[in-house]
């Protein structure tokens, strides 16, 4: 009886302590409203605002599980707004973070591939659909973007950005 209870305890927790990480791969994939976002600073940077852009990049991803470009380079205080292009007929979604922070949230997608989530430095297009979001690099280093759903990390959906210091 003991064992049965400490396993409902778990699993509860369980479910409490994932379901914060549930949160929007909904049907609104494509711009990112800074405004509604937390300006929380990242290792990678920190949203930037429309009124900051510095440049625009073009991404394009699609069902060869690539992007395209797949290397960036951009200097530490730049805002940059990424133009994301879906060419595929599957979802596909933009995030940067460190490669230790995109292997975690890979193996977490993995593990539970309906899981939402919505954060100022990720971008989630439809199919045959643009979306756009915009970021402030303001940490030099090199950092990865990838796509995280299941299967299209592991096939290589991967970049890297290069922040070259001031």
């Amino acid at each position: 009886m003991k064992t049965l209870s400490l396993l409902a305890l778990t699993l509860t927790l369980g479910s409490v302590l994932i379901s914060p990480l549930a949160l929007a791969h909904g049907e609104d994939h494509g711009t990112h409203d800074a405004a509604a976002m937390p300006m929380e600073q990242k290792p990678w940077g920190i949203a930037g605002s429309a009124a900051q852009v510095d440049r625009s990049i073009d991404i394009r991803m699609g069902d060869q599980m690539r992007f395209t470009p797949d290397r960036l380079q951009v200097r530490q205080g730049e805002t940059i707004r990424f133009v994301h292009h879906n060419d595929g007929q599957l979802l596909h979604e933009f995030v940067i973070g460190t490669r230790a922070e995109l292997d975690q949230h890979a193996a977490m997608m993995a593990r539970f591939p309906g899981m939402e989530h919505d954060e100022p430095y990720m971008a989630h297009v439809a199919p045959r659909q643009s979306g756009e979001m915009i970021w402030t690099f303001n940490r030099a280093g090199e950092f990865d973007f990838a796509c995280l759903i299941a299967g299209h990390y592991q096939a290589g959906m991967t970049g890297r950005i290069q922040v070259l210091a001031e």
